[in-house]
């Protein structure tokens, strides 16, 4: 039985440390911006694109054949 007692107490007080944690990282404005990373990862594969194509001569031709791929998907 005295180890029901301690289970209880240690559990309590991690759940205690977890819920300081979570106030302190919530008040530093961890949590505020939910959707921007979400959303830039779906850009940024097309700016790298379009840095790449201009450099490269010897995929001039090859570059339209991607676009008709880019474009039918």
């Amino acid at each position: 039985m005295d180890i029901l007692y301690l289970m209880i107490l240690c559990s309590v007080s991690l759940a205690a440390v977890f819920l300081v944690v979570f106030i302190v990282y919530a008040r530093k404005g961890q949590f505020e911006d939910d959707e921007s990373p979400a959303v830039r990862i779906l850009f940024d594969s097309d700016e790298i694109r379009e840095k790449e194509e201009p450099g490269n001569k010897e995929d001039d031709e090859k570059g339209e054949s991607k676009k008709i791929e880019e474009k039918s998907e």
